[in-house]
């Protein structure tokens, strides 16, 4: 595979420029621009091409515009590809204080960002008042800008919606919400959290329907377990026939406006 100095070197060659005519070009760049960091010296042209030598970021850019180069391309050549930005910032953690996430459209190109398929329309038969596996009523899909998904797989997650009317996680999960489900992971977790906010939820298919909450087995029994806060009674099923644990919660779209709950008789 070609280093980055033969590829600029191929990209000069295919556009009949002399090391002289890119000087003269960078020349007009840093002039334009008011900066003479953007000049690129014969000399340095031939350390770039031929002796491994890496451009400045002013540099690299003059050599972008004037070979006609996508910078993020460019920059892959280094080893650093721009759609890390989002995904890196998550795993490396951040500022404590609240801050605003500069990864926006405005700032890369549509090609450097990538896309991503998401649903746009489901089936009208569809009834949002359950819980619901999105994934088998989806009609259509569009695209997601990759950079917003981090290091989300499409491949790997399947969508659910949690009823409008399923007060079952509330308050955790409020009615309306929008979860994501990895379907490589259906096994019951039997311990390793320390609070309810850590503890595994599940996505599962039972014969009346679909539900999602904690769960636990004993005795080839799977109980399904609510919110504290819900008031609602735990699900128990016969583990082998009665039900499918179709994945684990790995993301949730929560409604921000809170739904009218109805009053629970006592």
């Amino acid at each position: 595979m070609d280093d980055p100095g033969q590829k600029f070197k191929r990209a000069r060659e295919r556009l009949g420029l002399r090391y002289r005519d890119v000087e003269e070009f960078s020349v007009q760049i840093a002039e334009r621009r008011k900066n003479s960091e953007f000049t690129l010296a014969i000399s340095r042209l031939s350390d770039i091409e031929n002796r491994g030598a890496i451009p400045s970021l002013y540099k690299l850019y003059s050599l972008c515009v004037i070979y006609r180069l996508e910078m993020a391309e460019v920059m892959r050549w280094y080893g650093i590809d721009p759609t890390w930005l989002a995904s890196d910032a998550v795993s490396v953690g951040g500022p404590d204080k609240t801050h605003i996430i500069g990864f926006g459209k405005e700032s890369l190109s549509k090609r450097m960002m990538g896309e991503i398929q998401v649903p746009l329309s489901l089936d009208p038969g569809v009834d949002l008042a359950k819980t619901t596996f999105l994934t088998r009523f989806i009609q259509s899909w569009g695209v997601l800008p990759l950079m917003l998904a981090g290091n989300y797989d499409p491949g790997n997650y399947r969508y659910a919606w949690i009823g409008e009317e399923d007060w079952f996680m509330y308050p955790m999960l409020q009615p309306g919400s929008l979860i994501l489900v990895d379907d490589t992971m259906r096994r019951i977790a039997t311990g390793g959290w320390s609070s309810e906010l850590d503890r595994p939820l599940y996505f599962l298919e039972h014969r009346d329907g679909w539900a999602c909450g904690w769960c636990s087995i004993a005795n080839e029994t799977l109980v399904v377990l609510p919110h504290p806060a819900s008031g609602a009674e735990p699900m128990i099923f016969d583990y082998a026939s009665d039900v499918e644990v179709v994945g684990q919660v790995v993301g949730v779209a929560n409604r921000l406006t809170r739904v009218a709950r109805p009053r629970i008789r006592s």
